[in-house]
C-alpha cells in the first residue's frame, strides 16, 4: 500500500473510531482483534506467496467474518449497526470488490 493511501486508511480509521464513541475497554478489544486477524492475514500470505487473488479473496472473507463475531460481543447495538455502515464505506473507499 502506498504511503498516501497508507495515511487516507489511517485518517479512516480515527474518524471511524470516533463515530463508533468506544470506550476505553472496546478499543483496547477492537485493536487487539485487528492486530491479530492482520497477523493471521500476513502469515496466510506468506505461507502462500503465489495464491491466486481469488484464494485470497477467500481468506479474507473468512477473518472478516471472523473479526465480525469478535465485534459482536463487545460492541453495543448501535455501534454494531455503526460498524456494518462504516465496513460497508470501507470496502468502496478502498476499491475492493470483495463480498462480505
Amino acid at each position: 500500500m502506498s504511503p498516501e493511501k497508507l495515511d487516507a486508511v489511517t485518517t479512516e480509521l480515527k474518524k471511524f473510531a470516533q463515530e463508533l464513541n468506544l470506550s476505553d475497554s472496546q478499543k483496547t478489544q477492537l485493536r487487539s482483534s485487528l492486530e491479530e486477524k492482520q497477523a493471521k492475514l500476513e502469515e496466510f500470505r506468506q505461507k502462500n506467496p503465489n495464491i491466486s487473488r481469488s484464494d485470497l479473496v477467500k481468506k479474507i472473507i473468512s477473518i472478516r467474518g471472523t473479526l465480525r463475531e469478535q465485534v459482536v460481543r463487545f460492541l453495543t447495538p448501535q455501534q454494531l449497526e455503526k460498524w456494518d455502515a462504516q465496513i460497508a464505506k470501507a470496502k468502496e473507499f478502498l476499491g475492493q470488490s470483495i463480498a462480505a
